[in-house]
């Protein structure tokens, strides 16, 4: 794959906690590319640092070595401004919390990073993702008034309104019941499939893994192994070497 390819890759990306005894390296020199108009699952026991290479690469978390690309734009270039903006204007997130303001009705969420950026929201696409998402006769309701499934799709519509590059999801199944989690893991199929968006998740649900493309494993700050079109057999089966 060329270098323009990648919607987002890493490059020896290193990342420690603490000094000294304590320290933990949490990336260990980790290069990855996730390609575009695909969907990536990163797995991997717990500690294995899969949360801090999505959080690394999407501009939320420092590194101390190596580089991280968003496109052709290398992260450790940019000034904290300049990451929020291109956090902002280039990218969609999905989190285990939902992270919708509670005093906001579902239509100012779903539209707040684009108001904030002073951006026009295409009306158009809003009433066809809202629609689509089942959000049509939710939008005047607060957070507190929607059940947990209902936040998540709003939260899935606030990423994909902005028609983002990449759509970065930290366990976005996490916290919803089978049903809800089915509901959020085909509307980001369909993104991919049908709206050409790239989606890139941190999961440790083998079935949520099972709608990806591709699933990448880590352990202990490594790539370990990758699937391609993988099954939840396959995954549960590398996951119990990784873990054993």
């Amino acid at each position: 794959m060329s270098m323009h390819e990648a919607a987002a890759r890493a490059v020896s990306l290193v990342k420690t906690y603490g000094s000294g005894d304590t320290q933990v390296t949490a990336l260990d020199g980790v290069s990855v590319e996730f390609a575009r108009n695909e969907f990536t699952a990163i797995m991997g026991p717990s500690g294995s640092g899969k949360s801090t290479l999505m959080h690394s690469m999407a501009g939320l978390d420092s590194f101390d070595a190596g580089s991280a690309f968003i496109g052709d734009t290398d992260l450790a270039t940019l000034n904290d401004k300049e990451l929020t903006a291109l956090r902002r204007d280039r990218l969609g997130f999905i989190f285990q919390s939902f992270n919708l303001v509670p005093t906001l009705t579902a239509a100012e969420n779903i539209t707040l990073p684009t108001d904030i950026a002073g951006g026009q929201v295409d009306q158009e696409w809003f009433e066809e993702i809202t629609s689509r998402l089942g959000l049509t006769n939710r939008l005047t309701h607060r957070p507190s008034e929607l059940s947990g499934g209902q936040q998540q799709r709003v939260a899935c519509a606030r990423a994909l309104v902005s028609r983002p590059e990449i759509i970065f999801g930290d366990e976005p199944t996490g916290n919803l019941d089978s049903n809800s989690s089915r509901e959020v893991l085909e509307i980001l199929r369909a993104a991919v499939d049908g709206d050409e968006q790239t989606v890139v998740i941190v999961t440790h649900d083998a079935r949520a893994a099972s709608y990806a493309d591709r699933v990448v494993f880590l352990a202990d700050g490594n790539i370990v192994d990758e699937m391609y079109d993988p099954t939840m057999e396959r995954i549960l089966s590398t996951m119990s070497g990784i873990e054993g």
